[in-house]
C-alpha cells in the first residue's frame, strides 16, 4: 500500500514544477468571493423571538404550578427489613451523611415546629405573625415551586430567624424517582431558595414522610442517597394531623409533646385552608410556654451549626435569574388573561353590534319604498389602474363593456412591462381609453385617471376584478343623495374553490361586508374597497385626491372624506368579483400591506379625535372602532387559541374546550347570518373551524409584523401579487393567459 505524500511537501514540489514548466498557469488560484450574509429582518426575527419567549414562559409557569412533569403517585407501605434498627427506633433527625448512620432526638422541653408545603401567600404570613407574636421560631420545609413564586415570604422567614429546609421542587414521592430526578429536585429547590433568600440549607424532609419508624425498604434507599448528598433528613415524632382539619382542640392535643419530652411537630402552612392551624398556634404556643417549653430552630435545639449557608457569586445570580423568570411567567399569564378578557369583550361587542345593525341596514335598504333620491342615470367614468395585469385585464374590460349603466372606461397603464396597454388597445372595445404613464404607483395612476375623466362620478376598481352588468348602476344610485361622497361596493372572492380561497371568501362576506353594514348605520365606514368603489369627483378634489402618504390609499381617502363631512355608504347589490391571493406568501404580502397601511391611515388622521364638527365625530367614533376592531381585536384574537393549547396541556381541559367551542359557535352564527344576507351557499362554512385555527394565526403574525415595522421605523413598498386571470363574472368564460396559453378550467363563481 502506498501512502500519500504529506500535504505541505506535495504542494511545495508541485508549485516548483509549475513555475519551471509553465504548467498549471491557467489554474492560478483565485480569491474566493465571499457571499454577503443575509440578515434576518427584524420584522421577522422579533415575532419569532416573542413567540419563543412566550412559549418558554408558559412552560415555566406550568412547571412551577406542577401542571407539567409533576408526579402525584404515592407509594403504599412496604416491608422494612432493610432499614437499620437505629433508624426505626431512633429520633426524628436522620444523619446518613457517612457510613455510620445515626439519629438525633430533640432535648426535653424543646419543641421544633415544622411547617410543610409552603410558602403560601395567604396562610404563611399568618403563621409567621403568630410565631413572631410569641417569640417562637421553627423550620419551614418549602417546595421550590412555592418558594420561586413567593420569594418575599422566604426572605421574611430568614429575616425573622426561622430555619429553611428543602421539601423538593415539585413534591413527588422520591421512592418512585431516579437519582437524576432526585438530584434535580434538590438542586432546583436550592436554586429557588438562593434566588429568594440568598442561602442554601442542609435540612431536607421527604414528601409524604411521617415518623422514623415508618421508614421502609422503598424510602430508606432514598434517605441514604439524600445523606450522601450532604443533607440531614428530618421527619417528625409528633404529628398534629392539621391537614385533616380535625378542629383546633384536636390539633393542639396532637401537637402537644407528652411528659415534657422534646418533639419535632409536623404542621402545614400551605396546601389548603390552614385557618385551624393558625388558630391552634394561638393556643399551643402560650400553653406550652407556660409549661416551660421553648420553640426553637432545629439546629439550635441540637446545639449544632446553622443549617444556612450564604450563597454568593454566580450561584446567587442564577437563583435570582430563576426567581425573576418565574415572576415574569406569573405576570405574563395575568397579562394574557387580561388580554383574553379584552378580546372576549371585543368579540362580543363587535358581534353584538354587527348582528342587530346589519339586520337594520338590510331591512332599511330592502324596503320597497327605500330610495336614495332621484334615480341616478348620468354617465360615469370607470378607472382601471393596471400594472402588469395582462393575465386578467382583458376579463376586467370585457365585464365593463356590457355594463347596464352608461360609462367611459379609462385604463391607466402604470408603466407595465408585459404589454397590458397593448392588449387593451388590441381589443378595440368602444368607450375604452388607454392612458399610459411611467411607473409611479397606484395612487398616482388613479389621480391621473381622475384628471382624464369626463364625468363627475368616478368608479374605481382593480385590474384583477370583474363587474356584473348591473354593478355600476347599483354602485352609483346612492349619489342621488347629495350628501353622499363615496360608495363602497360588495367585493366577493371569485377563486373560492381552494381552501385558502374559501377562507378569504368567509372573511369577505362576514368580516368585510357585514362590518360595512354596521359602519354604514354608524356613519363611520372606514374603507372604500379598491376593488369596487365610487366617488364624487369634487369630493375627491376637496380632500386632495388619492394620497400617497400611506399604503392603504383607499382607507386614507375614506377617512379624509368623513372628516370633510361627506357620507360614505354601502351598496350591497354592487357586486364585484376579485381574484384573492392563492398562496400563503401572496396572502401575507397583501395583508401585511393592508394592515400596515391601515395603521398609517389611523396615525395620519389621529388629530380628528380632538377636532370639532364632522372630523371630530369621525375621530371620536370611527377611529376607535377601526382601531379596536381592525387592529387590536385581530392582534389579540390568537389568545383564544393560545389558551386552548394551554388548557389542553395544563388543564382544565373540559372548560377550555367548551369555551373555545363557545367562541366558535358565536363566529359560526354570525357567519351563517352574513352568508344568508349575501345569499351565499353555506357549504363554504365547513372550513370555518380550520380557518379560525390557522387563518387567525396568520393574520396575527401579519399584524404583529406590521406593528414592528411601524415601531422600528421601517418602510414597506408596494408589492405586486401574481395574478392568473381565472375570475370572470357569473356566466363568463375562463380568461386566457398571455398569448395562447390557456388557463386550466375552473368552476364558475357565484
Amino acid at each position: 500500500m502506498t501512502h500519500p505524500a504529506p500535504r505541505g511537501r506535495h504542494d511545495r514540489s508541485q508549485r516548483t514544477a509549475d513555475r519551471q514548466t509553465g504548467a498549471g498557469a491557467p489554474m492560478r488560484p483565485r480569491t474566493a468571493r465571499k457571499r454577503p450574509r443575509r440578515k434576518l429582518p427584524m420584522r421577522y426575527l422579533l415575532p419569532f423571538m416573542l413567540l419563543v419567549a412566550l412559549l418558554a414562559l408558559l412552560m415555566l409557569r406550568g412547571y412551577v404550578h406542577s401542571e407539567i412533569l409533576a408526579d402525584h403517585r404515592v407509594r403504599p407501605p412496604a416491608p422494612a427489613g432493610q432499614v437499620p434498627d437505629e433508624v426505626l427506633d431512633g429520633g426524628p433527625v436522620i444523619d446518613a451523611r457517612s457510613a455510620e448512620v445515626k439519629t438525633l432526638s430533640i432535648p426535653d422541653h424543646r419543641v421544633v415546629l415544622t411547617f410543610d408545603d409552603g410558602p403560601d401567600p395567604v396562610w404563611t404570613p399568618r403563621v409567621l405573625d403568630k410565631l413572631k407574636e410569641y417569640d417562637a421560631h421553627g423550620v419551614f420545609f418549602v417546595t421550590g415551586t412555592m418558594a420561586a413564586r413567593h420569594p418575599d415570604l422566604v426572605r421574611r422567614m430568614v429575616e425573622d430567624g426561622h430555619e429553611i429546609g428543602l421539601h423538593t421542587f415539585n413534591h413527588p414521592d422520591l421512592s418512585y424517582q431516579s437519582t437524576s430526578r432526585i438530584d434535580r429536585e434538590l438542586s432546583q429547590n436550592q436554586l429557588a431558595l438562593a434566588g429568594a433568600a440568598g442561602v442554601r440549607t442542609s435540612l431536607f424532609r421527604p414528601p409524604y414522610s411521617s415518623l422514623s419508624d415508618a421508614m421502609d425498604n422503598k424510602s430508606w434507599p432514598v434517605t441514604e442517597y439524600i445523606g450522601s448528598r450532604g443533607y440531614l433528613t428530618v421527619v417528625n415524632n409528633t404529628d398534629s394531623e392539621d391537614w385533616k382539619r380535625p378542629g383546633v382542640a384536636a390539633i393542639v392535643e396532637r401537637a402537644t409533646p407528652k411528659n415534657g419530652k422534646g418533639a419535632v411537630v409536623l404542621m402545614h402552612d400551605s396546601g389548603g385552608d390552614r385557618s385551624q392551624t393558625v388558630a391552634a398556634l394561638d393556643t399551643l404556643l402560650p400553653d406550652l410556654q407556660e409549661k416551660g417549653y421553648t420553640f426553637t430552630r432545629l439546629t439550635t435545639a441540637l446545639d449544632a451549626p446553622s443549617a444556612h449557608t450564604p450563597v454568593t457569586g454566580s450561584a446567587l445570580w442564577k437563583g435570582k435569574a430563576f426567581v425573576s423568570a418565574v415572576s415574569v411567567s406569573e405576570r405574563i399569564t395575568s397579562v394574557l388573561v387580561v388580554g383574553l378578557a379584552a378580546i372576549g369583550v371585543l368579540v362580543l361587542a363587535r358581534f353584538g353590534l354587527m348582528l342587530p345593525l346589519s339586520f337594520l341596514h338590510a331591512r332599511k335598504v330592502r324596503r320597497k319604498d327605500f330610495s336614495w333620491g332621484e334615480p341616478f342615470t348620468r354617465p360615469v367614468s370607470v378607472l382601471v389602474p393596471a400594472y402588469n395585469e395582462r393575465a386578467c385585464v382583458g376579463a376586467t374590460v370585457r365585464s365593463l363593456a356590457v355594463s347596464e349603466h352608461p360609462i367611459e372606461i379609462i385604463v391607466i397603464d402604470d408603466g407595465s412591462t408585459d404589454g397590458t396597454a397593448d392588449l387593451v388597445e388590441a381589443m378595440r372595445l368602444p368607450g375604452v381609453r388607454v392612458v399610459r404613464q411611467q411607473n409611479a404607483g397606484k395612487p398616482a395612476a388613479l389621480n391621473n385617471g381622475i384628471r382624464q375623466a369626463r364625468y363627475d362620478i368616478v368608479v374605481m376598481m382593480d385590474g384583477d376584478t370583474v363587474f356584473e352588468p348591473a354593478t355600476v348602476r347599483e354602485l352609483v344610485q346612492p349619489f342621488g343623495d347629495p350628501r353622499v361622497g363615496a360608495v363602497a361596493g360588495n367585493a366577493k372572492v371569485g377563486n373560492r374553490d381552494s381552501l385558502i380561497g374559501a377562507w378569504q371568501h368567509i372573511e369577505y362576506v362576514m368580516g368585510f361586508n357585514l362590518d360595512r353594514r354596521m359602519y354604514d348605520l354608524l356613519g363611520c365606514m372606514p374603507t372604500i374597497p379598491g376593488a369596487v368603489g365610487a366617488f364624487r369627483r369634487d369630493a375627491l378634489e376637496r380632500v386632495g385626491g388619492m394620497s400617497e402618504d400611506t399604503l392603504a390609499e383607499d382607507t386614507d381617502v375614506t377617512m379624509a372624506l368623513h372628516r370633510d363631512g361627506w357620507r360614505v355608504v354601502y351598496a350591497e347589490n354592487a357586486r364585484a368579483w376579485t381574484e384573492a391571493p392563492e398562496s400563503v406568501q401572496q396572502l401575507w404580502s397583501q395583508r401585511y400591506r393592508w394592515s400596515y397601511g391601515t395603521m398609517q391611515a389611523i396615525w395620519k388622521h389621529r388629530r380628528s379625535v380632538i377636532e370639532r364638527g364632522p372630523s371630530g365625530r369621525f375621530g371620536r367614533v370611527g377611529l376607535p372602532f377601526v382601531s379596536l376592531f381592525m387592529v387590536v381585536a385581530p392582534l389579540l384574537a390568537p389568545l383564544i387559541d393560545v389558551f386552548l393549547l394551554y388548557g389542553l396541556v395544563f388543564g382544565p381541559t373540559g372548560k377550555t374546550v367548551a369555551a373555545w367551542f363557545g367562541v366558535l359557535v358565536v363566529q359560526a352564527v354570525c357567519a351563517a347570518y352574513a352568508f344568508r344576507l349575501d345569499k351565499e351557499r353555506m357549504v363554504h362554512l365547513i372550513s370555518l373551524p380550520l380557518q379560525q385555527i390557522l387563518y387567525r394565526q396568520l393574520m396575527y403574525v401579519v399584524l404583529l409584523q406590521s406593528w414592528i415595522t411601524a415601531l422600528t421605523g421601517g418602510r414597506l413598498r408596494w408589492q405586486k401579487l401574481r395574478r392568473t386571470g381565472v375570475v370572470e363574472a357569473p356566466g363568463g368564460v375562463s380568461a386566457q393567459r398571455r398569448g395562447t396559453e390557456a388557463v386550466p378550467e375552473r368552476r364558475p363563481v357565484g
